[in-house]
């Protein structure tokens, strides 16, 4: 079994696989100042919840945005004898086409192999989350930058922690874009105005990688990730052709596979 995990900023989110097919994801809070016992503990108690231990993992695969969890990681991984394998620009075999490879986030790279992989290229990965990452792969599979943007639920956070008198709400669509109260108002300003900000530098961005990539700019594929790509609201954006929730895990056992020679992904690859 290969135990993959995406350390976010806000959540850690780890997937079993066996045989090749994703069998069960979790998600708990990242605690950035946990100890390597604490982390340990914290993986143990995720794989109990699916009838699993670490006397099942024969592999770990790791992207981290969190450096203290990363350290962590490696310490837990070398207590339990597991080979670590860690998504950096150095070990995920894809060109990266920028001015500082090594800035790039792990994740975003994870991203790029996996619609590469899966999906077919030239594409976009647009992965809501804590940031709204937009990230571009050339036709040859390239990873060749992108955009960032503050997540939705980050806006709203600072929001309700900025002013005297708004509220945090709900991350429900309202029906119209005129609220007729404060929590309709916000509603408005924040959901529809961030799928309006997603639609809009999406198209901006789509046309840009056609246009380099020499193609049509509905040739180039738009897929959906994230802890937020499953909302009703994500769904509604428009010019999307799919959404994969679970792409960076899946990136993350195409990676492992490629990289150190482990069970190909079962699912979603070509034959």
């Amino acid at each position: 079994m290969l135990l993959a995990l995406d350390v976010g900023n806000t959540n850690i989110t780890i997937g079993l696989f066996r045989n090749g097919a994703l069998a069960a994801t979790r998600r708990a809070a990242t605690a950035r100042r946990a100890s390597a016992d604490e982390l340990e503990h914290l993986l143990g108690a995720l794989l109990a919840l699916d009838d699993a231990s670490f006397a099942d993992v024969s592999a770990v695969v790791c992207a981290s945005v969190v450096p203290s969890v990363t350290d962590a990681l490696e310490t837990v991984a070398a207590r339990r004898e597991r080979p670590l394998l860690v998504a950096t620009a150095g070990t995920v075999p894809i060109a990266i086409r920028t001015d500082r490879p090594a800035d790039v986030g792990p994740d975003r790279l994870v991203n790029a192999l996996a619609v590469a992989r899966i999906h077919g290229t030239p594409a976009i990965v647009v992965d809501l989350g804590t940031a709204t990452t937009f990230d571009c792969v050339a036709g040859d599979g390239a990873f060749v930058g992108g955009a960032i943007a503050p997540g939705l639920e980050l806006g709203l956070d600072a929001l309700a922690a900025g002013t005297a008198r708004l509220p945090r709400v709900d991350l429900r669509a309202p029906d119209r874009a005129i609220g007729r109260d404060t929590v309709g108002a916000i509603q408005s300003g924040a959901i529809l105005g961030y799928q309006a900000l997603v639609e809009g530098l999406l198209g901006r961005i789509r046309r840009e990688l056609a246009e380099s990539s020499a193609v049509a700019p509905g040739d180039v594929r738009v897929i959906l990730t994230g802890g937020l790509s499953a909302t009703a609201w994500a769904r509604a954006i428009e010019a999307v052709d799919a959404i994969d929730p679970d792409l960076t895990l899946k990136g993350l056992a195409i990676l492992h596979a490629e990289v150190s020679g482990g069970q190909p992904l079962e699912l979603g690859l070509p034959g």
